[in-house]
């Protein structure tokens, strides 16, 4: 379960503010996303324009138990209680992420800018968040013209922004327009800038900006309700980066050995959407079919040959790329309730090429799941659900292997004493299949023997939350076991290599809202074993990292009368000494964000920012970037103190 406070809701009614858990039943206003469970984390527009983001690690602060390791986009990951996100069900715009690429960048590049609204569930997740959510499921949903226009008409947004640290230009430019039923939105980011520095005032080597995204979307909505929508992402990151892109260095390599080499990653979501904007009884109907893709392209590097000094070197390309879509209904059943009920499938591929060899492996499920949203009685909400999933995975060597398995959950929660104390619980049991290895590992003369034994998990919840006049205060305690996790490794005999995941901890939270602020703090307690051992961040490649206890704060206060808005946010992170035998203790951090926003009364559409990050000129790496507790390894530092300047119109 999420924890947080309270915070400002501009929708009246609207009793669940966004960044707060809410059962299905109850909307979350100005979140897009917003369907329920008692695990779900909310991040929606307001949130957004408010932490301003300039990464995916920005668009979860304030969240202890989502992590995100690494300081630079592309080799940024999202730990959800410590497991990473190739063990969730990750989608963009309803489209699956199949991107498992190479474990030296990051999972799913996306450019914030984009989004309209993110949704996290949390371990415990329903049955038509797809297949796969083994420890949950991470949604994403980016803007469309709507977003910009309330009717007929025709617009354009721009936006720039300067950090100190680097410096780093960042500019976005979006054109718009509806009319009678139409709407087309054109998107575009560009971002440039040189390395950055460290708190210690080190150069950061390998961490320039070099962003180039674009979005377009476009839709018709008929007079009868019926939407058709069909849209294309694609977010490039090209750059000299660390020559492991997610470690700062490492001593003791090869002298041949280059600090730094290009990344080249590009990643595409092209998706068509049909759904209705209002439902005709038992009619609410929703089909998707997408295509996603991840293209990875570096240098490979060997030990030179013969006298020479030079190593030899090739291109090395990887490709993740997934088929996907679904069709389902949402039968409503009025204040009782709803049920959806539909089908989803994937055809996931796995590819690596260089001079040398040319590998892959390949999956395709299809699945089928009913998922029941019902207030039985007034106190209570009740929510549960079944799939069922049939895999074919073929490996490298072209040997095939069928599985299929079931899932299921059952969540609620019931007012204790209604509007002021409610109790809440959650249980899954989610069938992940066989899963895909990581495209830079592969090896074509792998053994597969019998085959694998597919992933499977369990995750639990339980938890209270209390209000009263503006007060929110919350506790909540979670366990997720992933068992046979795959873990391969590049040697002939590691193909089946599997490994076991157990997570589980506690989040408090207390809060206070009034009309034009709010003030929250969170604690989260999370501890992670792999194999029944602490949890490392090489051992936990794929899996999982230790995390430790997060802290974190959070307010803003709206000014109304001036148009000025200001706030700011604080993470702690305790020091970790729980770690596996021999590792170095995990150091803590203390790091402190402002910001300031004025917004002209009579110039609604212009927003003038400046922010403080890393005000205390920390040197540090977020507790879920790799290599900390390893004495060889430097971590990817994050920035130090940087001001930035911003200005966005619409016009």
């Amino acid at each position: 379960m999420t924890i947080s406070a309270a915070v400002p809701v501009a929708t009246a009614g609207a009793a669940i503010p966004e960044g707060v858990i809410a059962l299905d039943t109850i909307d979350v206003a100005g979140n897009p996303l917003a369907r329920g469970g008692v695990s779900e984390i909310l991040i929606g527009p307001r949130e957004l324009e408010r932490k301003n983001p300039s990464d995916i690690r920005d668009v979860f602060a304030s969240e202890p138990r989502v992590k995100v390791g690494g300081s630079t986009p592309m080799s940024q990951k999202v730990y959800v209680n410590g497991v990473e996100e190739t063990n969730l069900a990750v989608t963009i715009d309803g489209s699956r992420q199949n991107n498992k690429v190479f474990h030296h960048n990051g999972t799913t590049l996306i450019d914030p800018s984009f989004l309209r609204a993110a949704r996290v569930d949390a371990g415990v997740a329903p049955a038509d968040a797809g297949p796969g959510a083994l420890a949950g499921a991470i949604a994403y949903e980016t803007k469309d013209a709507r977003d910009f226009l309330t009717g007929n008409g025709v617009g354009a947004f721009a936006k720039t922004q300067f950090s100190s640290n680097g410096p780093v230009f960042t500019n976005n430019l979006a054109g718009y327009a509806r009319y009678e039923g139409f709407d087309i939105l054109a998107y575009g980011t560009l971002g440039k800038g040189d390395n950055y520095k460290a708190g210690n005032g080190q150069e950061v080597l390998g961490t320039k900006t070099d962003l180039l995204s674009g979005l377009f979307k476009m839709g018709w909505e008929a007079p009868s309700g019926d939407r058709f929508q069909i849209s294309h992402e694609r977010v490039r990151d090209d750059a000299l980066r660390p020559f492991r892109g997610n470690i700062g260095f490492i001593t003791g390599r090869p002298v041949w050995e280059p600090r730094v080499r290009r990344y080249e990653i590009d990643r595409q979501n092209t998706v068509f959407t049909y759904s209705r904007t209002s439902a005709l009884g038992w009619w609410d109907p929703k089909a998707v079919l997408a295509y996603s893709r991840t293209d990875v392209d570096t240098p490979i590097f060997e030990r030179p040959v013969g006298a020479s000094p030079l190593p030899v070197t090739y291109p090395g390309t990887g490709v993740t790329d997934s088929f996907n879509g679904k069709v389902e209904n949402r039968f409503g059943f009025g204040d009782f309730g709803s049920v959806t009920a539909g089908v989803d499938f994937y055809k996931d591929k796995a590819l690596y090429k260089d001079r040398n060899m040319r590998v892959n492996e390949k999956a395709s499920n299809l699945g089928v799941y009913a998922q029941a949203r019902l207030k039985p009685f007034e106190r209570a909400r009740l929510s549960f659900g079944l799939r069922g999933d049939q895999q074919w995975f073929t490996g490298t060597t072209g040997q095939e292997f069928d599985n299929a398995g079931l899932s299921r959950n059952i969540s609620g929660e019931f007012d204790l004493i209604p509007e002021h104390l409610t109790v809440r619980a959650g249980y899954s049991h989610v069938w992940g299949g066989v899963q895909l290895a990581e495209n830079f590992i592969m090896n074509p003369a792998w053994r597969y023997g019998n085959g694998m034994r597919p992933a499977t998990s369990d995750n639990v919840m339980a938890g209270l939350v209390a209000r009263w006049h503006g007060f929110t205060l919350e506790g909540s305690v979670f366990r997720t076991e992933v068992e046979n996790a795959r873990a391969a490794r590049f040697a002939v005999a590691s193909a089946t290599l599997l490994r076991d995941i157990e997570s589980h901890g506690y989040e408090i939270g207390l809060g206070y809202a009034w009309e034009d602020g709010f003030i929250r703090g969170k604690y989260a307690s999370v501890n992670v074993m792999i194999d029944g051992q602490r949890a490392d961040s090489d051992t936990g490649t794929y899996l999982a990292t230790p995390i430790g206890d997060v802290f974190t704060l959070t307010a803003a206060h709206t000014f109304r009368q001036w148009g000025v808005t200001v706030g700011g946010d604080i993470e702690i992170v305790r020091d970790y000494k729980k770690v596996a035998p021999g590792n170095l203790p995990l150091k803590g951090y203390e790091v402190v964000n402002l910001f300031a926003e004025y917004k002209p009364l009579q110039l609604q559409n212009l927003i003038l920012r400046a922010e403080v990050k890393n005000l205390l000129d920390q040197t540090y790496a977020d507790r879920a970037t790799y290599g900390q507790e390893f004495g060889t390894v430097t971590p990817l530092y994050q920035p130090g103190r940087a001001f930035v300047l911003s200005a966005s119109a619409r016009f």
